[in-house]
C-alpha cells in the first residue's frame, strides 16, 4: 500500500487512474495537476497518491461537459483551499441551459430537414443545374 508520503512514478498513476501515460503528461503540462506533481534529479514526474483523486475528478467533470479550462479554475479554487461546489453548480446550471437551447435549435432544424425530404425531387435535366446546384435546398 503507497502511503501519502511516497510518490508514484507516471506509469502506476496511468495503471491505478486507467488514463494514458500521454494524457497524464497532458494535464501535467496544463497545469492541472500542479500540487501533486514533482520532477527528480533525473527529470521523471512524481506524483503524490492523491492525484488519482485528482484525476476521477477531472474525468468525471469532462464526462458532464466542462472543458479542461473550467476544471483548471475549479482546481484552483480548490488548491486555495476554498471549496468550488458553488462554482461548479453554476458552471453545471450553465451547461445546462446551453444543452436545453441546443435541443431546441436541433428539433427546428428536423422540422426543416424533414420537410425538405418531403417534397424532395430528383432533377434530372441540365437545365436545373443552371439555376442552383440543388434546387431541394434552394426552394425551401
Amino acid at each position: 500500500m503507497v502511503t501519502e508520503f511516497e510518490t508514484l512514478k507516471i506509469g502506476q498513476v496511468a495503471f491505478n487512474s486507467g488514463l494514458p501515460v500521454k494524457t497524464i503528461r497532458y494535464y501535467g503540462d496544463l497545469g492541472l495537476l500542479s500540487p501533486h506533481l514533482s520532477r527528480n534529479a533525473s527529470g521523471y514526474r512524481l506524483f503524490t497518491p492523491s492525484v488519482i483523486n485528482r484525476l476521477n475528478f477531472i474525468r468525471r467533470a469532462q464526462s458532464l461537459g466542462l472543458n479542461l479550462k473550467q476544471i483548471k479554475e475549479i482546481l484552483t479554487v480548490h488548491d486555495e483551499g476554498k471549496i468550488p461546489c458553488g462554482m461548479i453548480k453554476q458552471l453545471l446550471v450553465d451547461k445546462l441551459e446551453n444543452i436545453k437551447h441546443q435541443i431546441e435549435e436541433l428539433n427546428i432544424l428536423q422540422i426543416e430537414l424533414k420537410g425538405i425530404l418531403s417534397g424532395w425531387q430528383d432533377f434530372s435535366s441540365q437545365e436545373s443545374l443552371k439555376k442552383s446546384i440543388c434546387p431541394n435546398i434552394i426552394n425551401h
